[in-house]
């Protein structure tokens, strides 16, 4: 059987769809951490399990029988390092045989912050003794995307960026090389380094917002401080928006760019255009 954390999370949904793609209902585990909210997985199948990344216990229990656990990163920074410690040794009690993780894109040189509690997790998946791959993922396109109803609306969209390179791609496109490593053999000990096969920069999504939309959409690069300072005023918390800030001048720094193509030739595929996922919100 194979287990998926997070199932209900915006990226665990997609990679339980790619994985019944090739694998029977029946073989996959859904570990959520509120199964009310998986009942359209149940009613696919899907083996729904409760487990919270802070409960060793329940997460040993959710792994009962498991052989691949595709572990998606916690979205609570900052509590990662521990959440991921108990899914580790959960795994490691049930007998897990394999474990892929979503990591963050050259997570060992990056100079985004957000990649310390992921070397950290290498480290314990490194320590554990089980067959690992790592999927080191880029941005999401749609992490940029969700700024783009108010760009439109003021005609600016601002940022830290510079003229940093962005390889990002889609959740599904992410979701679908998850499936892919998890449901196949030969896949540990390797370590992939995803990113979209087309980088952008800010400037040039403003651009395609513009051409797209007909409204005129211009990038306003800030400081990391004043950018942050926008978001906390916009009624972000004050830990994600300095979050985001530091994320924006880590792709000034190319922490956000890889020309591999290393996710396209892992799908089958090219990625999804930012043009495309311009569109379909458009």
């Amino acid at each position: 059987m194979i287990a998926i954390t997070g199932a209900t999370g915006q990226l665990g949904q997609l990679a339980v769809a790619a994985l019944q793609k090739t694998v029977p209902a029946s073989q996959i585990v859904a570990i959520v951490r509120n199964p009310a909210k998986a009942d359209a997985l149940a009613q696919q199948g899907v083996v729904v399990r409760q487990a919270d990344y802070g409960d060793e216990a329940a997460l040993t229990r959710a792994l009962e029988g498991v052989e691949k656990l595709l572990l998606i990163s916690s979205s609570e920074v900052g509590q990662r390092t521990a959440q991921h410690r108990n899914v580790i040794n959960a795994a490691k009690a049930a007998g897990v045989s394999f474990i892929a993780y979503t990591s963050l894109l050259h997570a060992d040189t990056s100079p985004l912050g957000l990649a310390a509690e992921h070397i950290e997790t290498e480290k314990l998946l490194a320590a554990s003794g089980i067959p690992y791959a790592l999927l080191r993922n880029g941005w999401y396109s749609e992490n940029y995307l969700a700024s783009a109803p108010p760009a439109l609306e003021h005609g600016v969209f601002i940022g830290a960026a510079g003229d940093g390179k962005i390889a990002s791609a889609t959740r599904e496109d992410y979701a679908a090389a998850a499936a892919k490593v998890i449901s196949e053999d030969g896949h540990a000990g390797k370590v992939y380094e995803l990113a979209g096969d087309q980088a952008w920069t800010l400037s040039e999504l403003a651009a395609e917002l513009s051409a797209q939309s007909g409204k005129n959409v211009v990038y306003q690069n800030l400081s990391e401080a004043d950018f942050a300072a926008a978001l906390r005023g916009v009624g972000l918390p004050d830990a994600f928006a300095s979050l985001l800030a530091d994320s924006d001048t880590g792709a000034s720094k190319g922490g956000l760019f890889d020309d591999s193509h290393t996710l396209s030739k892992l799908i089958g595929r090219p990625t999804t255009p930012i043009a495309t996922s311009i569109k379909a919100i458009l």
